[in-house]
């Protein structure tokens, strides 16, 4: 099988960060003819291409009813627009929490709701529609966050509250990465918060290394993905890619952080050479 691919980036960063570099050779391998684009270049016909893969779209979240327009219109979209629509709102977490899996404990606060109690402990507000640690406040306990809160409201955001997993100072994050489905490696993440945003400005430059996951946290990221797939009505094999952010909560147990399925970097360079390969054998199999 041979055929075409495009690696979808943004204009602040046309080839992504660096992490898929040796994706193209590997699917070279594999007969595709790979190339790099930017979702918002209008001369690029992405309808044309056998599958149009995304990557580094960092800069959606501030135009994410333009972005999803322009998902749309890709009939080759991978992740395919539904999970995009889907997973670009934060409050699927409460939707995942709901169907039984083990999430971080998560309040939505919409525009125009009642202020709510502040949480006795170390708490987070974020919001619902985000990306790159941007309108994330971190507050301690008896902190009044109502100003924080109205700003992202007055920018027309829901807002997510939760309690800070203080797990992530010490242990930082744990991301397990599956490619079709299939488990392919993972890698940690150290704390984000109070980090400076990459020259680009899109993104909190991260300190990431290989890890092994233990069996609980591999339970909790199954269980996430067979969640998902029920709730959005597919099979899990039709996730190209995904990667579950897990943490360890007050009593030991892993939580689902975040599910992520749009534009998550997968932690190629933090795993062995072969997660380049496997990944162009699920965007095969997605092709079959």
């Amino acid at each position: 099988m041979s055929g075409s691919a495009i690696l979808v980036s943004c204009s602040a960063l046309p080839e992504g960060d660096g992490d898929e570099h040796a994706v193209p050779e590997a699917l070279a391998d594999l007969g595709f003819e790979t190339r790099w684009a930017a979702w918002d270049d209008k001369t690029v016909d992405f309808g044309a291409a056998d599958i149009v893969v995304l990557r580094a779209t960092w800069d959606y979240a501030e135009r994410r009813d333009e972005f999803l327009s322009w998902a749309e219109s890709v009939p080759t979209l991978a992740n395919a627009v539904e999970v995009v629509r889907w997973n670009t709102d934060k409050s699927y977490l409460a939707e995942l929490g709901d169907a039984g899996v083990a999430v971080v404990p998560t309040t939505l606060i919409a525009p125009g709701d009642d202020a709510p109690r502040w949480p006795k402990g170390e708490f987070v507000l974020k919001p619902a529609i985000g990306a790159g640690s941007r309108g994330v406040g971190k507050f301690s306990a008896g902190d009044d966050a109502s100003s924080h809160l109205k700003t992202l409201h007055d920018d027309g955001h829901t807002v997510m509250m939760q309690p800070y997993q203080s797990s992530v100072d010490s242990e930082g994050e744990l991301a397990l990465v599956y490619f079709g489905g299939v488990y392919s490696h993972a890698f940690s993440k150290a704390a984000m918060l109070g980090r400076e945003l990459d020259e680009s400005g899109l993104y909190v430059t991260e300190k990431l290394a290989p890890v092994q996951p233990s069996a609980s946290f591999r339970a909790v990221a199954e269980d996430a993905l067979d969640a998902t797939a029920a709730l959005l009505g597919i099979l899990r094999a039709e996730l190209l890619y995904a990667r579950v952010d897990l943490v360890t909560g007050p009593d030991g147990k892993p939580l689902l952080l975040e599910l992520e399925l749009v534009e998550p970097s997968l932690g190629f360079r933090q795993t062995d050479a072969a997660a380049a390969w496997r990944f162009a054998s699920a965007v095969r199999q997605q092709l079959a």
